[in-house]
């Protein structure tokens, strides 16, 4: 069976403001890589790479997104405002042709518990084409049976043609009829999975990515003193940061610190606690 992957990357990612008026959430780094290439290179890992068999949407701050892209992947820039997770796969059914579809959040960050697992080989192995399957990890919330959703969902093409290009969520127009058929599976991911949502869980997942330890770009500048801390490219630390995010280009001047809490530029600090 044909399988191509679609990444949505479209979001305002509201929730994390003023974090996400500068970068879309798509492209907010964590552990120094954006959360884009993170889901890119997590599919690229099942052979799904390039324009024929990988997507990106795009829609808030979309330049930047298909900026970013290049041409590593087929773009679809949704016009005005973004039309939800249901709404923007349908927008690409004339290039999903057929196919089965994977369908990820660009801003789901998972990292497996053993470095030489594969995240998403369990979700594909022995799908049949037939039934929705969704990552899952326990609950709580207990949203589908007693797992929560955990970023990732196998759409058969039956279900996918179905789909209106009208902002929707998969939730309402695919996810729960799939339920209520019996045609849903729930792949239980054996790893960590945060949704980035807030900016508590951003923090929590670039301190996850660091191993709570100091993970430093080779070109930042840190003269401070830094206790589990993400410093990005061209950062300068003069100060002190403890359990903090310092954004690419971002400064933590001398006197300052910086404590559970995401730095941006000079001035804009985002607390995490």
């Amino acid at each position: 069976m044909k399988l191509c992957a679609v990444i949505l990357a479209a979001g305002e990612g509201r929730r994390l403001r003023p974090l996400t008026e500068h970068l879309p959430k798509a492209l907010c780094p964590v552990g120094n890589v954006a959360l884009l290439d993170r889901a890119m290179t997590r599919v690229a890992a099942l052979g799904l790479t390039g324009p024929g068999d990988l997507a990106v949407n795009a829609c808030y701050l979309g330049e930047q997104v298909v900026a970013h892209v290049g041409d590593r992947a087929h773009l679809s820039v949704e016009p005005g405002d973004p039309f939800g997770t249901a709404g923007g796969v349908a927008l690409l059914k004339d290039w999903i042709g057929g196919r089965g579809v994977l369908v990820g959040n660009a801003d789901a960050y998972l990292a497996p518990h053993e470095p030489a697992d594969e995240d998403l080989k369990d979700l594909i192995d022995g799908w049949d084409g037939t039934t929705v399957r969704m990552l899952g990890v326990p609950g709580p919330p207990k949203e589908f049976g007693t797992h929560r959703f955990a970023g990732f969902s196998l759409l058969p093409w039956d279900l996918v043609e179905r789909l209106e290009p009208v902002p929707s969520d998969l939730v309402r127009t695919t996810w729960r009829p799939a339920e209520r058929e019996g045609r849903l599976e729930v792949v239980e991911y054996r790893g960590t999975y945060l949704d980035t949502g807030t900016p508590r869980d951003y923090l929590k997942a670039n301190l996850h990515a660091a191993h709570h330890r100091n993970l430093i770009a080779q070109d930042a500048s840190v003269t401070g003193a830094v206790e589990e801390a993400v410093v990005g490219p061209g950062a300068v630390v003069a100060g002190r940061v403890v359990r903090g995010v310092v954004w690419p280009g971002a400064e933590v001047r001398a006197g300052e610190t910086l404590r559970d809490a995401i730095r941006v530029g000079r001035e804009l600090t985002v607390a995490a606690d």
